[in-house]
């Protein structure tokens, strides 16, 4: 085992896993991976039909990226970099998706002047919701709930 992984040991680490996750499904996908910044990496696996590692709403993806993970760490004695794990562009798909729905409910809001309470969502999806909202003026976000039911709402700035 090793004391500690570089980020690029960890992100080839992490490759090496994807890809034989992939395989073992019987899927066809290029799998790389790219240092986002100095403490995260992103392995992606690109391909036609890969649908089934993503599952309902991120499902799987989700479990995907923690299998990833744990199996990075397992290779190391220190605490590891933050791994990121997509699947055909979902991520960037799902962020965008995101921000359009949340644009819709900030005109809501703006129009009756009364809160709105989102659905409960991922830490990761929260984070695109609360991002898209502080830019803009006169909406405001605050995190509700405890997880696996934590939502955001968004409100008129106090």
């Amino acid at each position: 085992m090793e004391e500690s992984l570089t980020l690029e040991q960890q992100g080839e680490a992490a490759t090496e896993f994807l890809a034989g996750l992939v395989r073992e499904f019987g899927l066809d996908a290029e799998v790389g991976f790219s240092e986002i910044d100095e403490e995260t990496v992103q392995v992606a696996a690109t391909g036609d039909d890969l649908g089934l590692l993503v599952g309902p709403r991120g499902a799987t993806l989700s479990a995907v990226q923690d299998l990833t993970r744990t199996f990075v760490q397992r290779q190391s004695e220190n605490r590891t970099d933050r791994i990121l794990v997509d699947v055909g562009g979902y991520r960037e798909k799902r962020s965008a998706a995101l921000r359009r729905f949340t644009t819709g409910i900030v005109d809501e809001v703006k129009a009756t002047g009364e809160e709105r309470a989102l659905e409960p969502m991922s830490p990761a999806d929260r984070k695109v919701v609360h991002d898209t909202v502080n830019e803009i003026e006169g909406i405001e976000t605050r995190s509700a709930g405890t997880e696996p039911s934590r939502y955001v709402v968004i409100q008129p700035t106090s």
